[in-house]
């Protein structure tokens, strides 16, 4: 999961470092490179690309999709910071859709942190100017349905080889994808197409290693491991987008942690 989460921070800034590219056109180039990239892996040893159980591989597709494509325009339009941490609340939603997916337990006092988790958001979108109340709900969309995709994901464990859950993603959201990006399309120029190739080298190695975990430990201890992106964000805004935060902004994001801690802590003595 560590590692899953090293290759997604790299992804995240790639994403930032080309906001003149629309972000569903850069999930375009990214779908190709991970659906050209599954089917020759997947053929090469001799698995079934469409699996076995395809009423859940597409829903996976379809959560997962909607859960890039807003994470995505957050990205783009806040600090990565901010994105990162709001979309990071996607464990408490894994959580709580364990709860009806995969008959997870779940402690009421965790309901406590993930209400100070949400705090958390409500202070970063308060007091930072860049993050107005369109994108803190668009990144919170990300997280919901970050939550679902995480969820089914440790559905299929049992069916489904890690690759083909992979190979669902861009197979779903492609055809969409290229349809909305039809009418807004920008050529990537020079150094765009490096990083657009660097973006899907990014996501498919990191999805591997986020599929791996999560077909393999239980998903609310997995979820919150990622805890650890924000403080990548943090790091990489401020040295390749010169972002800074005021006090109360670092206490929004320290709420956010605080309460995706306190639920880890509560599931491992669980």
């Amino acid at each position: 999961m560590l590692l899953a989460g090293i290759f997604f921070a790299l992804m995240n800034v790639s994403v930032k470092y080309i906001p003149h590219i629309p972000a569903i056109e850069i999930i375009v180039f990214r779908s190709i490179f991970s659906l050209v990239f599954s089917y020759l892996v997947l053929k090469k040893q001799k698995i079934n690309v469409f699996g076995n159980n395809k009423k859940w591989l597409i829903i996976r597709g379809i959560v997962g999709s909607i859960g890039l494509i807003s994470f995505f325009y957050t990205l783009q339009n806040i600090p990565l910071a901010s994105a990162v941490t709001i979309q990071y609340l996607s464990p408490i939603f894994t959580t709580v859709f364990g709860i009806f997916l995969l008959k997870e337990k779940v402690k009421p006092i965790q309901f406590l942190f993930f209400t100070i988790s949400f705090a958390g958001v409500l202070v970063i979108q308060g007091v930072d100017a860049r993050v107005d109340t369109f994108w803190a709900v668009v990144g919170i969309i990300s997280a919901i349905f970050s939550g679902l995709a995480y969820n089914v994901i440790r559905k299929l464990k049992n069916t489904e080889h890690p690759l083909v859950i992979i190979f669902y993603f861009p197979l779903v959201t492609l055809p969409f994808a290229l349809i909305v990006s039809a009418f807004g399309w920008v050529n990537p120029v020079g150094w765009d197409w490096a990083i657009l190739l660097f973006i899907g080298i990014c996501t498919q190695t990191a999805q591997y290693f986020l599929t791996i975990a999560y077909q393999n430990a239980n998903v609310s201890k997995v979820a919150s491991l990622t805890y650890i992106g924000i403080v990548y964000a943090l790091i990489f805004g401020f040295f390749f987008f010169e972002e800074t935060f005021n006090a109360l902004a670092y206490v929004g994001m320290g709420l956010v942690l605080l309460g995706i801690l306190l639920n880890m802590r509560v599931k491992q003595v669980s």
